[in-house]
């Protein structure tokens, strides 16, 4: 890779790496392994960087490399993993009650299969349309709809989340 290209790497993956990391956590549940997906997708994004580059949307396609490399993991190891429902250890205190819930939704999420995961962070939590989540996982609408449908569906009986929304509106009164 020359000078230019490298800088426009360099550039591409300090603009993206935090947001990356970030969804791989919410794949992952861990932040050591989240890490390391996110730095084996840009590893990945390397070798192939003209082809990054040309891409229509390079965002949806280091997304797509990033659930890839996720997935990947397990067919690899071939033992089942649990996401665990424990945390890093937070900076800070949230008067607002924030991190609970967010804790509560991670946990909940960890519940989740692994496409409804991915379908469920891609759609909403980085808000990517529903036509772009498909191309990133390689799978038609119908599936994301009906993967979106399910996990939400899930989500929303959580007992952790239901709970939330029951301190949330207590707090609120």
């Amino acid at each position: 890779m020359k000078g230019e290209e490298a800088a426009d790497f360099r550039a591409f993956v300090e603009s993206r790496w935090t947001g990356l990391v970030r969804t791989a956590y919410l794949l992952t549940g861990d932040h050591g392994i989240a890490e390391d997906i996110a730095q084996s997708a840009l590893t990945k994004a390397y070798v192939h960087w003209r082809r990054v580059q040309r891409a229509d949307n390079p965002d949806a396609y280091l997304h797509r490399v990033l659930v890839n490399t996720n997935t990947e993991r397990f067919r690899k190891r071939r033992v089942a993993e649990q996401l665990g429902a424990d945390l890093p250890q937070s900076i800070g205190v949230d008067p607002y009650g924030r991190f609970e819930q967010q804790h509560m939704l991670r946990e909940a999420l960890a519940d989740l299969p692994v496409r409804q995961r991915a379908v469920v962070v891609l759609r909403y939590w980085n808000d990517l349309p529903e036509l772009e989540v498909a191309r990133i996982l390689g799978c038609t609408l119908g599936t994301v709809k009906s993967q979106a449908a399910k996990g939400l569906a899930k989500l929303r009986a959580h007992p952790g989340l239901i709970g939330a929304r029951l301190r949330v509106e207590e707090y609120c009164r």
